[in-house]
């Protein structure tokens, strides 16, 4: 009998000890089944997309972006520089404090490194980019698609409309891309931007044309800038703008810092000018008018007869130009040149420069309430003619010639060079310049120190006195 207990209590043990087990064990049986259908679940969810069946017209758009990005981006390069700039032996804040102990030491000389981009237009190496992506380049690297990298030579490069040419020398054809017409763009239509943004490579973004024709925007000397919202970061200047065939239609090469979705793109019709100069000269050489010109405002052009804003007028013909001898006068307002519509003062000075020295071409005036077409035969700009002259008592520097005044204090502008960065700002002849960088020019002398101060690219800031007014201009030292 003590035997059956003992056997009874042991049996009753063994089940007390095993139940946890075994009830972790149907816990663990119960998860997996919930796993497994869980899974089950997830899998039966992946299978079947919110949209099965999406637009044919997205699919369609989808696939060409597509297709353009894996046709073009061969074509795209990324450009990396470096240069050596001297700098400060001490940061200015340590410059405050420890600058005694430094002072009479050379700058430091450092070596800087920038990322651009490029994109290749002829099989045989010659790529297309920014001026200001190998300005002052001491070594330039061309890293391609396959990521093999070249050495980079400068061919040339245009300042003024920021367009250069890079060669590489490559052991077997390139995939040259295809360059389209810009003149044909209309806004809305799709844009696609390649570059290398950041240093990230070959990155593709999209988005619209948004405007056309843009200029007065304070970046280059000669403007006519396509803007898009495709993303723009640095990095991405000299890579192409594309339209939804694959075509090249601009350069990337600008944005605007203060805003989103606002990027300018230098047009490749314009670029492409620029490039085969530099190809088959190494330099850029342009049509030249000899005229100097200032936007009309809406009273300018009601006074001249004109029942709208658009054209430009012409405040002084230089003697022995193109247009003293086609017969422009002072007081003429340029409406048409060959056969194109002058908007403003900008626009005729790129249709001048985009045309060779020698052509000849029409021109429409509009002189004592009269339309009137000449015919003007462009010459070579010539830097000397071109600069105003001085007389006794005068001094020219940044870009325009001032007398004193004899009617109170400042210089008076009498002559204003028609491509200088003052004259986009909007100096005029007549103009009372008061201060040169917030300094007191109240003589000719005075001036002149303040011009000496400029260095090329600084900005300069001008109070200008205009008939009862006063205003600020701003633009770069020349």
């Amino acid at each position: 009998m003590k035997g059956k207990i003992m056997g009874t209590i042991g049996r009753l043990i063994f089940f007390l000890f095993c139940l946890p087990v075994l009830a972790g064990l149907l816990v663990a049986c119960g998860e997996q089944k919930k796993e497994t259908r869980i899974a089950t679940s997830v899998r039966d969810h992946q299978a079947k997309p919110p949209v099965e069946e999406p637009a044919q017209e997205l699919l369609s758009t989808q696939a060409s972006f597509i297709e353009v990005s894996q046709k073009v981006t061969p074509s795209v390069v990324n450009i990396s520089t470096a240069r050596t700039r001297s700098a400060q032996a001490l940061p200015p804040f340590f410059e405050d404090f420890f600058g005694e102990f430094f002072r009479g030491h050379p700058p430091i000389p450092r070596k800087e490194q920038s990322l651009g981009s490029g994109v290749i237009i002829s099989a045989d190496g010659y790529i297309l980019t920014n001026e200001h992506v190998i300005r002052g380049a001491e070594e330039i690297k061309v890293k391609l698609s396959d990521q093999r990298v070249y050495d980079g030579t400068v061919i040339g490069g245009d300042p003024r409309t920021d367009v250069a040419v890079v060669k590489i020398e490559p052991e077997e054809e390139l995939p040259a891309a295809v360059l389209g017409n810009s003149d044909g763009l209309q806004v809305g239509q799709w844009a696609l931007a390649i570059g290398n943004p950041f240093g990230l490579d070959r990155t593709l973004t999209v988005g619209v044309i948004s405007a056309t024709g843009r200029t007065n925007v304070g970046i280059e000397d000669y403007e006519d800038f396509i803007q898009t919202d495709a993303s723009i970061n640095p990095g991405n200047s000299g890579g192409p703008l594309l339209n939804i065939y694959g075509e090249v239609v601009g350069i990337n090469t600008a944005i605007v810092a203060s805003g989103q979705g606002i990027g300018f793109a230098i047009p490749i019709n314009l670029a492409r000018l620029i490039a085969d100069q530099l190809i088959e000269k190494g330099e850029v050489t342009r049509g030249w008018l000899g005229v100097s010109l200032q936007p009309l405002t809406p009273e300018l052009a009601r006074s001249f007869g004109l029942d709208k804003v658009g054209g430009a007028l012409v405040n002084q013909v230089f003697d022995d130009s193109p247009a003293a001898a086609a017969g422009v006068r002072r007081g003429d307002i340029l409406l048409t040149f060959a056969g194109k519509d002058i908007r403003g003062v900008r626009e005729l000075q790129l249709l001048v420069a985009s045309t060779p020295a020698g052509k000849t071409e029409r021109l429409e005036v509009l002189r004592d309430g009269k339309i009137l077409e000449l015919e003007v035969r462009l010459a070579v700009r010539d830097e000397e003619a071109a600069a105003p002259k001085v007389s006794a008592g005068q001094s020219r520097g940044l870009g325009m010639v001032v007398a004193a005044n004899a009617d109170g204090p400042g210089v008076k502008v009498v002559q204003v060079d028609e491509n200088s960065p003052a004259a986009q700002a909007g100096i005029r002849e007549g103009d009372v310049v008061l201060t040169v960088n917030h300094e007191d020019v109240n003589d000719v002398a005075a001036f002149e120190r303040s011009a000496k101060k400029m260095t090329e690219g600084k900005n300069v800031v001008l109070l200008v006195q205009r008939g009862n007014t006063t205003l600020y201009l701003a633009f770069p030292a020349p």
